[in-house]
């Protein structure tokens, strides 16, 4: 599950990377406060034997390098094709192609995405090679690159849909468009994500009803459905193939309304225990009753009004200042579309330790949840929820002591050490304590 916020958890992010010194001490009887209190100092909750502990070491630094290559390459790409002209020719050879603006705007945006996708290449190849080499992925490359094709003509199906609006509300409202873009954009966002557990996961993925192959194990989980009072179907339960794919262990909450699901992905079932897949799930089912999907709706509306209104001021000192150069006349000429995206990327990228802080605190919010909610189902949820991070975290390849500024940045999740030392140390069923968000039943 990976939502996002706002400056409030940057300052958190911030202060959670300060000197344990100065980390103000937990109230009496908060047993959150007390776990994470234990959970951010060292900690032996999550280890590795010294050989498996140098490869994460290497594992996480290879995979950094690459995280932030790809994202400076994907912006000297747009870069490159400007300032040589190709985002020019490619205009030119849209508009002789038809006399229809329609026609222009979707051979455009084809050719633009073609050239971006072959440009990032070598780095996605380096970055699977990279995934197979450390055993984090089994796919072969037949199958790597029909997801990417796959990809790619997705892209150019909704992204022409979408580069054709913005461009008919830039031409219609050339000083607001940043606003009157942004209501569309954002059901594109809810429509996208209603439909994409069942539209888009299926082309990558194949699924089928957990309850047809794992009976028990779906009675178990309606238990802890019963527990937490939320309502989650047996049918809204599914089971993903990902060992086809990749050897993690995973499972995730997605869609809304209708489509609304759980996944477990069948890595996890193979390699977990029923009460650890229990707690996996209570996890999820916490992103449900803590209400984190409309919350991430409501985050991402937010951060990307800002990001429009900040893209359109900076498209315009671009164009202003570069674009005879670039032969980008206007903001309405397709040619226009590459600076746009550019200013978005960096903007995106500069804007990612925000969205992490967010995410790494709903995802606390869904651990304390999950161990809390399979109390009593579940014969010692500390045990359980130490061990489950240490398994996620040793078949993960994680690094138990990962740089802070790459967790401040780039991670979505708490890392895997302090999460299975605060499961470990959480106890607030002891006397004295309260649980957070399940009470006793």
């Amino acid at each position: 599950m990976r939502w996002r916020m706002g400056m409030m958890a940057l300052l958190c992010g911030l202060l959670c990377c300060s000197a344990p010194g100065m980390r103000a001490q937990p109230p009496a009887g908060d047993a959150e406060a007390i776990a994470l209190a234990a959970a951010r100092r060292p900690n032996s909750a999550y280890t590795l034997p010294p050989a498996r502990l140098a490869e994460a070491v290497r594992y996480s630094r290879d995979r950094t390098v690459l995280e932030f290559a790809g994202e400076g390459w994907g912006m000297l790409v747009l870069l490159g094709l400007l300032t040589t002209g190709a985002a020019a020719r490619m205009r030119d050879t849209a508009v002789r192609a038809s006399g229809s603006r329609w026609v222009q705007g979707v051979l455009f945006t084809g050719m633009l995405l073609l050239a971006m996708t072959m440009l990032d290449l070598p780095l996605a190849i380096a970055g699977h090679q990279v995934s197979l080499a450390y055993g984090q992925s089994v796919q072969m490359w037949a199958s790597w690159l029909a997801d990417r094709a796959k990809s790619l003509v997705l892209s150019w199906m909704v992204g022409s849909g979408l580069v054709l609006l913005l461009f008919f509300v830039i031409r219609r409202s050339p000083k607001r468009w940043w606003f009157w873009f942004w209501a569309p954009a954002m059901l594109c966002v809810v429509f996208g994500v209603l439909v994409a557990p069942v539209v888009v996961d299926p082309l990558f993925n194949h699924f089928e009803p957990l309850a047809e192959t794992h009976p028990a194990l779906v009675e178990q989980l309606e238990r802890v459905v019963r527990a937490g009072g939320v309502v989650i179907p047996p049918e809204r339960m599914f089971l993903m193939r990902a060992s086809d794919k990749v050897t993690g262990l995973n499972a995730y909450v997605t869609g809304i309304g209708a489509s609304k699901r759980v996944v477990v992905w069948d890595t996890t079932i193979a390699r977990a225990t029923p009460d650890e897949i229990a707690l996996i799930f209570g996890h999820e089912m916490g992103h449900y009753a803590l209400h984190h999907i409309p919350e991430g709706l409501l985050f991402t509306a937010v951060l990307l009004l800002l990001l429009f209104f900040l893209g359109f001021h900076a498209v315009r000192w671009l164009l202003a200042r570069f674009g005879r150069r670039w032969r980008v006349p206007a903001e309405d000429d397709w040619a226009a579309l590459p600076v746009l995206v550019l200013v978005l990327l960096l903007l995106n990228f500069m804007s990612e330790p925000v969205e992490n802080a967010f995410s790494r605190a709903e995802e606390h919010a869904a651990d304390v949840y999950g161990q809390e909610v399979v109390h009593g189902i579940v014969a010692d949820p500390r045990t359980v929820g130490q061990h489950s991070f240490e398994v996620l975290g040793a078949q993960s390849l994680e690094d138990p002591h990962p740089n802070r500024f790459v967790v401040f940045w780039t991670y979505s999740h708490p890392p895997i050490g302090e999460r299975a030392a605060f499961a470990a140390a959480y106890d607030p069923w002891a006397p004295g304590m309260q649980p957070r968000y399940v009470h006793r039943r």
